[in-house]
């Protein structure tokens, strides 16, 4: 996170003696990453963090692959992955590299029986079909659609949603997930140019505190698998914390399109960086306005990353034939561009309605079985006349 959060109570010094009303000792856990040179908060909690009672199941979730080594271009129809009733079983990768993994989920039900703790990557989910709350550690976040929800590793939660009308767009990624860095000061600060502020993302304002002890399972991921694992006390027990590392929410109804006289490139959509691949946001804009513009993108070869786009709403006018949930795989190695007739169509035009998510990976992803379940075998000639 770019910038300092508190909520809850606090001692007015870290590591020092804070004391409940009866006396005795709040148990202060540091939620680090990076070593102790990373992102952190130090969090004060009823119960001792470290109670386990057992462990018990352990299984794979690693995804099967299809095509390891690929160079063809394809368009997934996100909308064809069925729903499922638990979040974690409705969980599917579609591609994956050593780097992160690109995920549908169409989950039906909350997690009421079970807390969620990714040790393995950040998460970065986009709400594209429904309404509810994250529920963490560190506080509560509402969420609905059209927001980005960033949860770093190791973030302890539940997801609650409001309906059965589900449908998440989710990148796990195993660097820390950060806002652009050309956006920022030598402070952290986000500069006047940057096509968001702090204002705009939402910080946890509802710290749920459980002092409570029993058996509460937590699933955590690590190296693919999930284990489950009893602690002997609620995992929600923090009563307060401070520093940077925590879960936070953000609009892509609130990125602030960069426009120009003539068509401007992908990292002007930039929205979250890693240092192994970036994620861009494409919203309602008005088009280029040099008298001799074409709107349209120029043809371009992906020779350094594979780019993913993800179809959330509005009419995409550089493509033909996709709806909302479709996904783009345009592989490194190979140019793309608009295909036929969209240049032309596009000349003119003053605004667009579209709304996307797009993933630039530096490493080529691997395409998985689930992938090809939904996967539209004949896009790679779509650019045929």
């Amino acid at each position: 996170m770019p910038f300092y959060h508190k909520l809850g109570r606090i001692p007015p010094k870290r590591h020092t003696q804070f004391r409940k009303p009866d006396g005795s000792l709040y148990y202060e856990q540091l939620f680090g990453t990076i070593g102790f040179d990373g992102m952190s908060t130090n969090s004060y909690h009823e119960q001792r963090p470290t109670q386990v009672k057992a462990i018990k199941n352990q299984y794979s979730v690693a995804p099967k692959i299809a095509k390891a080594n690929n160079i063809k271009s394809y368009r997934f129809k996100g909308f064809q992955v069925k729903p499922e009733n638990d979040f974690l079983e409705s969980r599917k990768t579609v591609l994956i590299n050593s780097d992160c993994a690109i995920i549908l989920a169409a989950p039906k039900q909350s997690t009421n029986s079970y807390f969620f703790k990714n040790t393995d990557a950040d998460e970065l989910i986009f709400i594209h079909k429904g309404t509810g709350k994250l529920r963490t550690m560190l506080g509560n976040l509402d969420f609905k659609y059209g927001d980005y929800l960033l949860i770093p590793r190791g973030i302890i939660y539940k997801i609650d949603f409001d309906t059965e009308d589900n449908r998440l767009f989710i990148v796990e990624s195993r660097r820390p997930i950060y806002t652009p860095k050309r956006y920022r000061n030598w402070f952290g600060q986000l500069l006047e140019h940057a096509p968001f502020c702090e204002r705009d993302i939402r910080r946890p304002e509802e710290l749920e505190t459980n002092n409570e002890s029993g058996e509460f399972l937590i699933k955590v991921k690590k190296q693919d698998d999930i284990i489950e694992m009893v602690y002997a006390s609620h995992p929600f027990d923090v009563v307060g914390y401070d520093g940077y590392n925590y879960p936070y929410a953000f609009s892509i109804h609130d990125f602030e399109p960069i426009t120009g006289r003539i068509h401007q490139p992908p990292p002007v959509h930039q929205t979250f960086e890693t240092d192994a691949f970036v994620v861009c946001s494409f919203v309602p804009r008005l088009y280029d306005y040099h008298p001799q513009s074409i709107p349209a993108p120029y043809n371009h070869s992906n020779i350094d990353s594979d780019e993913v786009l993800y179809y959330v709403d509005g009419d995409f006018m550089s493509r033909n034939d996709v709806e909302a949930g479709h996904i783009s795989l345009h592989p490194a190695g190979i140019p793309h561009g608009p295909h036929p007739g969209a240049t032309e169509r596009s000349i003119g035009k003053t605004e667009t309605e579209e709304l996307a998510v797009m993933v630039d990976t530096f490493k080529p992803l691997m395409v998985t079985e689930e992938a090809m379940k939904i996967a539209d075998d004949s896009y790679h000639t779509s650019w045929l006349d």
